[in-house]
This record gives structure tokens, C-alpha cells and sequence, in this order.
């Protein structure tokens, strides 16, 4: 009798064990998962980051190489404006002819750079308003950037179609209707928007090859613009350039992946941006 209650007793402890050791265990592993999951989207968080990073800082350069350009052309014309005076001395040329040719050239780079400056403001503006619109997740898959007065949109291909297609998904469906948020606001840009693959060869019924595929895709993206979103029609321009037009070279899988993607280039009406610039300003 007394063995058998010892027994009972060892039992119940080897049990009690058992079930605080699965307890545990438990416990342990969903706290590995919740940490996990903060590891993971700490992560994520970051290279969204980086990428944020790295758009900034080629914006700045360009920025830098705009700045740049226009202190050439201020040399530029500081250097005819010298050369004039120098011909003026030696031809007798009247001195008030001369300080007016002076004012005339200080109003036009004066013109140019304000021309200039509310370009990039207004792409500053956009740029931000754009960013501030897309998710976390979205601006893995999106890069924005500003180059030489002009707005880039690159976005992914596998975030945008259905595999394989030029049909655009319902997640890419999502990310476009705020861009299109963003271009009926404004409404003095034009937009390109160019499809680009990689140089794998693609051969179905409906679609030749890649120059084909870059089409479709890009004509997709304008029709769900135009259709689904309202964007004006006229503003908009499709266009495919193949394999043609790599960033990254094609020998590698993530190469591929970066060359396939589609462009929306925001650009100021052009007819409008030439006016403005060839337009003489007004003397004072």
C-alpha cells in the first residue's frame, strides 16, 4: 500500500513537471514569434528607410548638379557681358546702350532662375505629398526621386500585374489610385508612363516579345489611370522600351527584378514650360 501511494506521489510530480515544462515551452515560443515579428518588420522599417535615404540623397545631387549648371550659365553670361564692354570701349558704343544691354541680361538670369526655382518647388511638392501618401509596404516596391526638374515613379513589376501579364492587381490597383491622387492635383504635368523588362525572351499568343510586353503594361497602367481614377487622358502618354533600358545588369536574379518595372515621369507640360522660359521678362 505504502509503494503504491509512493508511487502515486512520484507519478503526480513527474506529471506536475511535465505540465509546468509545456508551460513554459509555450511561453517561449510565442515570445520568440511576437519577437520575430518585431525583428521582421523593425527590418522592414529600415530598408524603407535606406531607400527614403537613398532618394534623398540622389535628389540632393541632383540638386547640386542643377546649382551647378546654373553658375555656368551665370559665367557664362557675365563673361559676354565683359566681352561687350570690352567691344563697347574700343567702338565708342554709348554708355546708356550699354546699361541697358546690363539690365536686360541681370532680368533674364534673374527670369531663368526663378523659372527654375518654382519648377523644383513645385516638384519638392509633389514629391513629398506623394511619399507621404504610400504605405510602408508600397514604398518597398516604389522609389520616387526628382532629376533635373523632372518626377520618377518607379514602381515594381510584381507589385503591379498578375504574374506573367500585363493585367494590373488589386494591390498595384491600390498603390496607382493614389497616384493618380496626386496627378489630378496637378493638373500643369504631363505624365509618361514607360513599361520596362528584363531580357528574358517571352513568347505568347497574345504577346510577341518583351517590346510588346513593356506596351501592354504601360497601356494598362494609362487605362486604369483614365478609367478607374479619372486622370485626363490628354495628359497622359504610354510607351514601351523593351529590355532596351536596364538600371542594373541582367546577369543576376535581382538585377532582373529591378529592370522589371514601370516608370511614371511627371514632367511639366512641356508647351507651357518653353512659353514660360522664351518668354522675355518685363522691364521695370
Amino acid at each position: 500500500m505504502k509503494k503504491n501511494i509512493l508511487f502515486i506521489a512520484l507519478a503526480a510530480t513527474v506529471l506536475m513537471s511535465s505540465c509546468a515544462s509545456k508551460k513554459d515551452l509555450v511561453a517561449c515560443q510565442t515570445e520568440n514569434k511576437s519577437l520575430t515579428a518585431s525583428l521582421q518588420s523593425a527590418r522592414e522599417d529600415l530598408a524603407a528607410k535606406n531607400a527614403r535615404v537613398q532618394s534623398l540623397e540622389e535628389q540632393l545631387a541632383a540638386q547640386k548638379y542643377a546649382m551647378a549648371e546654373q553658375k555656368k550659365l551665370v559665367t557664362n553670361l557675365q563673361n559676354s557681358l565683359d566681352k561687350s564692354l570690352n567691344n563697347a570701349s574700343q567702338n565708342n558704343v554709348s554708355i546708356e546702350k550699354l546699361v541697358d544691354q546690363i539690365n536686360e541680361s541681370n532680368l533674364y538670369i534673374r527670369h531663368l532662375v526663378e523659372v527654375k526655382s518654382k519648377s523644383d518647388s513645385l516638384n519638392m511638392v509633389l514629391t513629398n505629398n506623394l511619399t507621404r501618401s504610400l504605405s510602408k509596404e508600397e514604398m518597398k516596391e516604389v522609389d520616387v526621386q526628382v532629376l533635373k526638374g523632372v518626377v520618377y515613379i518607379s514602381l515594381a513589376d510584381n507589385m503591379l500585374y498578375k504574374s506573367g501579364s500585363y493585367e494590373i492587381n488589386e494591390r498595384g490597383a491600390q498603390t496607382l489610385s493614389k497616384i493618380a491622387k496626386i496627378i489630378t492635383d496637378y493638373s500643369n504635368y504631363d505624365v509618361l508612363i514607360e513599361g520596362n523588362t528584363d531580357d528574358v525572351p517571352i513568347s505568347k499568343t497574345n504577346i510577341r516579345n518583351n517590346w510588346d510586353l513593356s506596351c501592354l503594361r504601360a497601356s494598362s497602367v494609362a487605362q486604369v489611370l483614365q478609367t478607374k481614377y479619372g486622370v485626363d487622358p490628354k495628359r497622359l502618354t504610354a510607351g514601351g522600351r523593351g529590355e532596351y533600358n536596364p538600371i542594373e545588369s541582367n546577369d543576376t536574379e535581382a538585377g532582373k527584378q529591378r529592370n522589371r518595372r514601370t516608370q511614371i515621369i511627371i514632367t511639366p507640360k512641356l508647351d507651357e514650360f518653353m512659353d514660360l522660359i522664351g518668354k522675355a521678362p518685363e522691364s521695370k
